[in-house]
């Protein structure tokens, strides 16, 4: 296996490691409810997901 003769410089290193900073998820404000939800999936507060029910939550069952 190769290994490296010189020592990489930590301005090199830094350079190489611009990109994998983590990235926030992208919201969506639920049509149904209006909670923030995270886009191509299901509504947690109202199980809704483009319009129609996908997923029955509880608060609705004891209703």
């Amino acid at each position: 296996m190769a290994h490296p003769k010189r020592r990489q410089s930590s301005t090199r290193q830094a350079k190489r490691r611009t990109h994998d900073k983590a990235v926030a998820p992208t919201l969506a404000v639920c049509p149904n409810c209006g909670a923030y939800y995270v886009y191509h999936t299901v509504c947690p507060t109202c199980g809704y997901y483009r319009g129609k029910v996908a997923i029955k939550k509880e608060d609705e069952v004891a209703e």
